[in-house]
């Protein structure tokens, strides 16, 4: 007896449809992947920029140090974030905020939030617009790009001209002395967390009562 077509085992549609079904699954599952993946490097569409020593925070390192701000600054406070876009971004999904949020970043594609906004170079670190008044932020959140004493130190002007009070510094452990010393800081519990892992050891200073030290 010869082999023929009528010998190969047929699906029945309902098996195919099954089948295909499966497979559109699989791919929806593989395209979220991809799309969180993609997220997790970015600001929704502003990718990071190595060029320029950006290195977003994690989705949960973002979160803890924006509830940190907000808790410090209550009702009715201003939150300054000088070079941390990644926590100004999660004050910005806040929409019941009851609290103001300002971001100095170098970066312009960042001009995209409009007023909140402002160009900020920390070589000219009181180069400021005249409505970033002194002593004006309940707060001030900050990240140099740069680990070294010269950039902490200016962007140190920054920090000590637009807080009344408050400091949460983010930057590598090695910068404790120099925090200490221009900003009189001290290194908190908390350990941040980059989307890709970094070569040097991140830390976060305050020099307040914070709630950084019930959570490593």
């Amino acid at each position: 007896m010869s082999d023929s077509d009528d010998d190969v085992p047929q699906l029945s549609s309902e098996a195919l449809s099954a089948l295909q079904e499966f497979y559109i699954e699989q791919q929806q599952r593989e395209d979220f992947k991809a799309t969180e993946r993609s997220d997790n490097n970015s600001l929704g569409s502003i990718e990071e920029n190595w060029q320029l020593s950006q290195f977003w925070y994690d989705a949960e390192t973002a979160l803890h140090l924006a509830n940190e701000a907000a808790r410090a600054v209550g009702s009715g406070g201003r939150i300054a974030c000088v070079s941390a876009p990644s926590v100004y971004r999660k004050l910005k999904e806040w929409d019941n905020k009851d609290f103001s949020t300002c971001l100095l970043e170098y970066d312009q594609r960042f001009s995209v939030y409009g007023a909140e906004y402002v160009f900020y170079d920390y070589n000219n670190p009181l180069n400021l617009p005249a409505n970033l008044t002194a002593h004006s932020f309940d707060i001030v959140i900050a990240d140099p790009p740069y680990l070294s004493e010269e950039c902490l130190r200016k962007t140190a002007e920054t920090i000590k001209y637009l807080t009344k009070g408050k400091v949460l510094l983010c930057t590598g452990a090695v910068m404790e002395e120099y925090a200490a010393k221009h900003l009189g800081v001290k290194m908190s519990k908390f350990i941040p967390k980059h989307t890709r892992n970094l070569a040097n050891e991140f830390r976060c200073y305050v020099n307040y009562d914070s709630g950084l030290d019930s959570v490593s």
